[in-house]
């Protein structure tokens, strides 16, 4: 277990780290974020239609 001694002896445990490693993209994820980013518009788009035709 890694650990460090600090002044008057006393020991600092930590915790054990996870291994790091590097995400792979894959073409599929990009078509993922497309297809959420327009359905997040169209969602926007269509509260602020509903808004403005409440409002008037």
């Amino acid at each position: 277990m890694p650990y460090t001694t600090e002044e008057g002896g006393r020991l600092n445990n930590f915790a054990k780290e996870p291994r790091m490693y590097q995400a792979e993209a894959n073409a599929d994820q990009g078509k993922k974020w497309l297809w959420t980013g327009g359905a997040a518009l169209v969602l926007i788009a269509g509260m602020l239609v509903i808004a403005v035709s409440a409002s008037h």
